[in-house]
């Protein structure tokens, strides 16, 4: 039974709709790792922050990368260090235990009290590191050959795996994971989310910003929409740079915090010929202010 104090409620700092919520504190009650899908910049990996904060507990991050294998997430032996120390022999290199490095998912096993680890951006990885982490995610313990230790988990950690949806992942790894797909907010839910970072931020500004926001992401052919994070970090540039409301829409100003690719700029263009920009208005004006 799920104890008062295990239950996720949100954070001063993170916005959680009630279904994200229900899914953390199931997870936590089963003990099953939250699988995150969402677009890039939609809080995934804010959620595993936000969750260490709420609970009182040590955040671990494991950032994954196309290179990354799964043994390095358990513990890497330092076979370098041993042949080193050896050469000069002013070391026991008999005890292997001393060249066994944790990794972070030893580290989260192995940590006295419960944690949280994030493995962030599986699907970064090769088609099979989902796979040889099943035993380990499931049993919460793993074997070292080097030193024919079994390591089991002090205490179950709580943990949270983001994924950008770039590949599948295999249905034996998703039948061991409690699931949940942020989707990207209504105008609604962003304005509370914005209220958050920018609790003073003028209506006027904060209007504007939004419906042209909302406009550029609902452009035709779009390659990388703004996200959330962006669309923090423009309201940002509005106010430092003194824009006023009235020129949001019908100059973009800062167009760069937004938009990250070539071929979309040239959509948007292309989109507001004869409505909000003139058709001689320079390109580079729509980067400034």
């Amino acid at each position: 039974m799920m104890t008062k104090t295990a239950q996720y409620q949100g954070s001063a700092q993170y916005i959680v709709s009630d279904e994200l919520r229900n899914s953390v504190n199931i997870a936590i009650a089963l003990g099953k790792p939250l699988l995150i899908k969402g677009e890039p910049g939609t809080g995934k990996t804010m959620l595993a922050q936000s969750i260490a904060e709420a609970l009182a507990k040590e955040l671990i991050i494991w950032n994954i990368k196309s290179t990354t294998k799964a043994q390095e997430g358990l513990y890497v032996y330092d076979t370098v260090q041993r042949l080193y120390d050896s050469q000069f022999q002013d070391h026991d290199v008999s005890n292997i235990k001393q060249y066994i490095k944790n990794g972070k998912l030893g580290e989260a096993f192995q940590s006295h009290a419960q944690v949280v680890l994030l493995i962030d951006e599986i699907d970064k990885a090769d088609l099979e590191f989902p796979n040889d982490l099943l035993w380990e995610l499931d049993q919460m313990s793993y074997y070292i050959p080097e030193t024919k230790e079994t390591i089991t988990a002090r205490t179950r950690p709580i943990v949270i795996i983001t994924s950008n949806a770039e590949k599948e992942l295999p249905d034996a790894f998703l039948r061991r994971c409690i699931f949940h797909y942020i989707a990207f907010p209504d105008p609604n839910e962003m304005q509370r989310i914005i209220k958050v970072h920018h609790p003073h931020l003028d209506k006027r500004l904060l209007e504007q910003a939004m419906e042209t926001f909302y406009m550029l992401r609902n452009l035709n052919n779009i390659q990388k929409k703004p996200s959330t994070s962006e669309l923090i970090d423009w309201l940002q540039a509005l106010v430092v740079g003194g824009i006023s409301p009235n020129k949001i829409k019908q100059d973009i100003p800062f167009l760069g915090v937004l938009l990250k690719k070539n071929e979309d700029l040239d959509l948007l263009l292309n989109g507001l010929q004869g409505k909000t920009q003139n058709r001689s208005t320079p390109r580079s004006s729509m980067w400034g202010r």
